[in-house]
């Protein structure tokens, strides 16, 4: 009898141990074989502190991960946590498709940076994990091929725009200044953005009710940037823009730390230079993007996956992801300060941009936006139009996209 009683007492213990362990699944973005190891073991690593919690992992695509997320949360069989870009979670707040965490993350909203982002309609969607932002490169030899002492620093536009102009024109013919993209789909905006902020010029008035993208600034800066685009510019998508930089083609380029990582993957000999962007006042504003970690408004385990999130964005677990990823992007202010980056002269910059960088409206709107801003810009690089004339135009369809979008 005894011996039964043990026994049903195990069984008893081991069902209630077994009854009370959730799952949990997270749908992520990070599936590059350098990164997808750790980002396995940190899940290793919650799943370890946490014995009770079991996490299953479903890798998503850009080329297609966003359409996935739609169809799965408009039909019910979203997961529990997601991993948003910035530019999605006024999206999906907007449709109730997102679990408010005011309450769960204002308390720990002091340690991270990013908020702005993940804040719709005065609350909390998201919380920061990797955020993204993009810092001026420079060939430091065609800078002093070009006859600048090896301490310079273009502080300002106009310095940025006299070095540019020196190395492409008097370094040869197959020597450009500026590395400009072409009408690339949600890149083009981003190489612009950075230019129209640090200028001075906005995309909304301060109480956000008007657009002002077409305001005396934005037709300046819309104008510098065909300026270096058309007479110093080497012309290419991104990756082509990039190939050319590191082939010591292009003196300047505007890119994110994927670039250090590519050098130190392809061993490439080269002189990097990286500064903040340039502006009229030193710094200029840069564009700051991120990846957030959401709920699923319909999850049945909110308290597990608020643990989870709160276990893949400290600062420990942020430093193991940047360190693999030779990234400089964590929202953790704590991680921000790792003498890890402050002892590297490259990535130290990107930290310091973060916190000199502008992110787009937080706006189911901003698709709209998105598409009439790269829409203006194209039309003045590659077509017949006039800053003036196609800022006018974006300011005129971003007010009718707010309209016609508005909620009554």
């Amino acid at each position: 009898m005894k011996r039964f009683l043990a026994l049903m007492t195990t069984l008893l213990i081991t069902g209630t141990t077994a009854s009370a362990r959730s799952t949990i699944e997270w749908w992520q973005f990070w599936t590059d074989p350098g990164i997808k190891p750790t980002v396995d073991s940190l899940v290793t690593a919650f799943e370890q502190a946490n014995p009770d919690i079991d996490v299953t992992v479903t890798d998503l695509t850009w080329a297609n991960g966003q359409e996935k997320i739609v169809i799965a949360l408009a039909s019910g069989t979203g997961p529990d946590v997601l991993e948003l870009g910035s530019d999605w979670i006024a999206q999906f707040a907007d449709n109730g498709h997102l679990s408010d965490l005011t309450a769960e993350l204002a308390p720990d909203s002091a340690q991270f940076s990013g908020w702005g982002m993940s804040t719709y309609g005065g609350k909390l969607y998201a919380k920061p994990w990797i955020l993204g932002t993009r810092v001026l490169f420079a060939n430091r030899d065609l800078l002093n091929k070009a006859g600048y002492p090896p301490d310079f620093v273009p502080a300002t536009l106009v310095q940025f725009r006299d070095a540019a102009i020196k190395i492409g024109t008097a370094l040869g013919k197959d020597v450009y200044g500026w590395g400009s993209n072409t009408a690339e789909k949600h890149r083009l905006y981003k190489k612009y953005l950075p230019f129209f902020w640090s200028w001075g010029a906005q995309l909304f008035t301060d109480d956000d009710k008007y657009c002002v993208i077409s305001s005396e600034n934005g037709i300046n800066s819309l104008t510098f940037y065909k300026m270096i685009h058309d007479s110093i510019g080497f012309v290419a998508d991104q990756r082509g823009v990039e190939d050319a930089f590191l082939d010591g083609k292009v003196g300047f380029v505007l890119s994110g730390d994927w670039l250090v990582k590519r050098i130190e993957l392809e061993k490439r000999k080269f002189n990097l230079a990286a500064f903040l962007m340039p502006g009229w006042d030193f710094p200029g504003r840069s564009f700051l993007g991120g990846e957030f970690l959401a709920i699923n408004e319909q999850s049945g385990n909110k308290a597990a996956a608020v643990k989870f999130i709160n276990f893949i964005t400290s600062p420990e677990a942020q430093m193991a992801f940047c360190k693999a990823n030779r990234s400089a992007n964590p929202s953790s202010k704590a991680a921000q300060n790792d003498p890890y980056f402050e002892s590297d002269p490259i990535l130290n910059v990107f930290i310091k941009q973060m916190r000199n960088s502008i992110h787009p409206p937080v706006d189911p709107n901003w698709p709209a936006y998105e598409n009439a801003i790269e829409a203006a810009v194209e039309d003045v690089l590659f077509g017949r139009g006039l800053p003036a004339t196609a800022l006018r135009d974006a300011n005129r369809k971003i007010m009718e996209a707010r309209s016609r979008n508005a909620k009554p």
